[in-house]
Order: structure tokens, then C-alpha cells, then sequence
């Protein structure tokens, strides 16, 4: 499972004009679904989520949790952070989960942001969406339940 972390002073989505989830200051989660993934990548990447310090403390230097400023967060599936790029100029999206895995995994990791108390706001699985943001810093970081599958932090710690 891959996100990428933006932090925001505050975003919304919309579909066919309509705007379906919007947040204040907080996080707008791009969130890639793979084939493998599984409960404990969708564990892993709430807990990055609520828990990476990336906002500022009063010294202006990056010590607060999402959770710790009471931030929200607007959660948007995107197949396409699976790309594969490593050939050819057209991208490869065979290591995107199909709807079947993915929309449950989505839903899954919203719950378990909610679950920490944050408030979660999302996309609408499988539209096209328009994703409007205001980057705050620009501040963003990529999370790849991958890459913590061995060593600190791995994704079987709760």
C-alpha cells in the first residue's frame, strides 16, 4: 500500500461538480491499494498517518502528529501511485488491486483513522474525481507499507 501525505490548510473532492468531502487543516491521503496488501498494510499506513510528526511546534520544527494539531483528513483512492514505469512510455498498472480488494482496504484504513479519533472525509471509490488542495508548506511525504515490511517499524507491530 503506497500514500502519499499532503499537508494541507485545506482540501476537498469533487464528482460531476458536486462536492462530496472536504477538511480543514490537516492531511489530504492519496492512497494506492496493491494485489498483496493486506489488514496489516491498511494498519500500517492509518498509523503513519495519525502518528508521523509533520506539522510544526511552536519552534517551527516538524513535532506534531496529525492527531496532536486535531487535524482531519480527506482520503482519495488512487490506482495509478501503482504505477509502473520502468518501461516502455505507457505505465503498467498490474500491481494495482482490483475493486474487489482495494475498496474494502480504502474503507478499512478510514475506519482505523477514525478509530484514533481523526475526522475522515473521502473520495468516491472508482470516479473521476477533481481533488482541490492548499498545500501548507508544501509539505509531502510518501508512505509505503513495502518498505516496513522488515526492520523498524514493520507493519505486524500494532
Amino acid at each position: 500500500m503506497r500514500a502519499v501525505l499532503q499537508r494541507v490548510t485545506e482540501a476537498h473532492v469533487s464528482v460531476d461538480g458536486r462536492t462530496i468531502g472536504a477538511i480543514g487543516p490537516g492531511l489530504l491521503v492519496l492512497l494506492g491499494v496493491a494485489r498483496d496488501d493486506t489488514e496489516a498494510d491498511a494498519a500500517y499506513i492509518a498509523r503513519k498517518t495519525v502518528e508521523l510528526r509533520i506539522f510544526a511546534d511552536d519552534a517551527g520544527r516538524f513535532n506534531r502528529s496529525l492527531i496532536e494539531v486535531g487535524g482531519a483528513v480527506l482520503l482519495i483512492s488512487q490506482f495509478t501511485l501503482l504505477a509502473e514505469t520502468r518501461h516502455g512510455r505507457r505505465p503498467s498498472f498490474t500491481a494495482a488491486a482490483p475493486p474487489e480488494i482495494a475498496a474494502p482496504l480504502c474503507e478499512r484504513v478510514a475506519a482505523l483513522i477514525r478509530a484514533r479519533g481523526v475526522a475522515v472525509e473521502t473520495g468516491q471509490f472508482g470516479a473521476k474525481m477533481a481533488v482541490f488542495l492548499i498545500n501548507d508548506g508544501p509539505v509531502t511525504v510518501i508512505v509505503d507499507s513495502r518498505e516496513a515490511r522488515s526492520g523498524y517499524g514493520a507493519i505486524d507491530q500494532p
